[in-house]
């Protein structure tokens, strides 16, 4: 027998009570923190300041909440106030404790978890404040109701005698301050730098978030402050929107052309399920539906979008059959037919909410759909039978029989292509360098700009695990085409067949046969065209592709630095002055405009090399700011997009880079 063997019995034989570790308080939190908030990135950072807002936002769904600031301030602290009833103060039976102190100290505490205090709410999904005090260097609360003001501090401090920090721990008893005739809840914290890798709030991030939930709460004041901008127009922001998730609707359509001007708005509540919908069409050619559970986005779906979709598409079948639009030996619509050109938010309010999925992104109570699909039924008959909208019924119906339509021309071009050997085939001769690995989970494909990249990189590449791509020709854009002329495409369906997915409803992300889809382009004008073509295909006919974590982009360096023998890359202006001020007096400088000027050693060495290359993965953190963009940036319409170009670029910011004294070197 091994020492080795030897030393795992004896350790077996070890193990005892004493061995059990429990972890007090808070303290479970401050060990796994990805475990409550995700991650500790920025996207766990944000989620701090959700936590405290969708605690005054489940205040205004209580019906007790008008308005709510949210303050980041000097320093990175964060300062949430509302106008709700305020968290109680009197002693919590259990732990003889102030329900303040409880709801901050410990976890799964509150008035969610079936006290009565709310019917829904979005912080079930979460895990409370008691989560944001552990992960806080110190959190205050403010607390007003009963015409008095109370206040409580807590901190997280390194315990000498314990030899660990105590997270969240009270410096002192509640304390009542004075009297008041405010009403609401005041938090403000700072996150512990100990924790998270930077804790600087991102202001578009922010933004966002709390956009979507004022859309979302109908008539919710929300205003939004960062006293770290000097901008007045940035520096305070408020959202309030008397129409709701109607306002929503025209918020993501601005910059399309709709089909109707009124949002068709939907609206019941069977059994202990509310759902509210806003759907407006336009004239394009893909759907865009947005869904949500007790203000949390639902990128997945669930249930509640399954019971929406099965009753649309079968109320608006039934409306076509009684007006003649199909006839009794057509086959029914499909709901993808039903859904093309529809930009649709779907909201749902649900008592006890269970989410599934890799992100928890999607709804998984049964019961939820067969009371959506009720209530969409209901409510759709109702709108139907309204003469009023007969012209906006009539339009969606002949809408969708040339989606109908389409899907059959999209089908013989599939087939025909089959036929000729052009899609869903390999290896795609003169085109696709495959790679010789047959596990996917290690394969990549990069998809380079033109032959001369696309020799480089085949040279250049591990041919074990790599294959290449080369475009031929710029790709349509495919927001302005249907999917029939997507499939007309050569390079389209070059791509489509590399994949091995297909696409559109028949996408299946099981037969991907690349774990990563690298989008290898020239830093140049092209170059970003040509990355902005391929991200809105593979948004709106592969979306999957991209919400499954595959799509990333490649970053070649911008300049080579070179003394002697001595051969130093830069992937931006600030890392070539480190580069020329390592590389010091007589260097040469390069300037990359292209992946064609790059011999095949320098790029594998700089861009297709794992273990030294920058990919930056493609990500949707927001799907309907991602959505409006796309739009904007894509479509046909040019005052949207000259709009956004003046508001976000800035052609006047100076070249500051200057090289340094003496350090000028012999740039080709």
């Amino acid at each position: 027998m091994s020492e080795e063997i030897k030393d795992i019995i004896e350790a077996e034989k070890e193990y005892n009570a004493s061995q059990i570790q429990v972890l007090e308080g808070l303290e479970a939190v401050r060990k796994r923190p990805g475990m409550y908030i995700g991650s500790t990135s920025a996207s766990g950072l944000h989620h701090l300041v959700y936590e405290i807002v969708d605690n005054a936002v489940d205040e205004a769904l209580a019906g007790y909440c008008k308005h709510v600031v949210i303050t980041i301030n000097e320093g990175n602290t964060i300062t949430v106030t509302d106008d709700g009833r305020g968290i109680p103060v009197d002693i919590q039976a259990q732990t003889g404790k102030p329900a303040l102190e409880v709801v901050y100290t410990v976890l799964h505490a509150g008035g969610k978890f079936g006290g009565g205090g709310y019917k829904v709410s979005g912080g079930l999904h979460g895990v409370g404040a008691s989560v944001v005090n552990a992960l806080s260097k110190w959190l205050t609360v403010d607390i007003y109701r009963d015409f008095s003001h109370y206040a409580m501090r807590f901190t997280s401090q390194f315990d000498e005698k314990k030899g660990k920090v105590i997270a969240g721990k009270p410096d002192a008893p509640l304390a009542k301050v004075g009297n008041t005739r405010k009403k609401g809840t005041l938090v403000r914290f700072l996150p512990d730098d100990a924790i998270f890798e930077d804790v600087r709030f991102n202001y578009d991030t922010v933004f966002r978030r709390l956009q979507e939930l004022a859309y979302l709460n109908r008539g919710l004041k929300i205003v939004f402050l960062d006293e770290r901008v000097s901008d007045p127009a940035r520096r305070e922001t408020t959202f309030h929107y008397e129409g709701g998730i109607i306002d929503y609707v025209r918020y993501l359509n601005d910059g399309k052309t709709v089909l109707h001007d009124q949002p068709i708005y939907l609206e019941g509540q069977k059994d202990s399920v509310i759902c509210r919908v806003a759907i407006q069409y336009t004239d394009g050619y893909t759907e865009s539906l947005f869904s949500y559970v007790n203000n949390i986005p639902t990128g997945e779906g669930g249930t509640h979008e399954t019971g929406f979709k099965a009753a649309f598409t079968k109320m608006f079948n039934d409306y076509a059959r009684r007006n003649g639009f199909l006839k009794e030996k057509d086959s029914n619509l499909t709901g993808e037919d039903f859904r093309e050109g529809l930009s649709c938010v779907l909201t749902t309010m649900v008592k006890n909410p269970q989410f599934e999925g890799q992100t928890k992104g999607r709804l998984g109570n049964s019961e939820v759909r067969p009371a959506v699909e009720g209530i969409i039924t209901q409510q759709l008959t109702d709108w139907l039978e309204n003469l009023k909208n007969q012209e906006i019924a009539q339009q969606i119906v002949q809408k969708a029989i040339r989606a109908a339509q389409v899907r059959e021309a999209a089908r013989k071009t599939r087939d025909n292509a089959r036929k000729a050997n052009q899609l869903d085939a390999a290896p795609l001769v003169g085109k696709l360098s495959a790679c010789r690995g047959k596990k996917a989970e290690d394969n990549e494909l990069f998809i380079v700009e033109g032959d001369s990249a696309g020799g480089s990189a085949k040279q250049g590449r591990d041919s074990r695990y790599q294959a290449i791509l080369p475009l031929r020709g710029k790709p349509l854009n495919a927001e302005k085409k249907r999917l029939d002329q997507v499939l007309s495409n050569e390079e389209f369906r070059s791509l489509i067949t590399a994949l091995g997915t297909s696409i559109d409803e028949n996408f299946n992300l099981a037969n991907l046969k690349y774990n990563k889809v690298i989008i290898l382009s020239d830093a140049d004008q092209d170059g970003a065209h040509i990355r902005a073509i391929l991200l809105t295909f593979f948004f709106r006919y592969m979306k999957e592709l991209v919400t499954g974590g595959h799509v990333y982009i490649g970053m070649p360096p911008l300049y080579k630095v070179q003394k002697g023998s001595k051969v130093l890359y830069a992937y931006d202006d600030k890392e070539l002055a480190k580069c020329i001020k390592e590389a010091g007096k007589g260097y040469t400088l390069q300037r990359y405009k292209g992946l064609g000027e790059m011999n095949p050693e320098q790029l594998w060495a700089t861009t297709m090399d794992p273990s030294q290359r920058k990919l930056m993965q493609v990500t949707i953190e927001d799907a309907a700011l991602a959505d409006r963009r796309i739009t904007i940036l894509m479509g046909d319409k040019v005052e949207p997009r000259r709009d956004y170009i003046i508001e976000n670029a800035d052609f006047n910011k100076p070249d500051n880079f200057e090289l340094p004294e003496g350090q000028r070197g012999e740039g080709k």
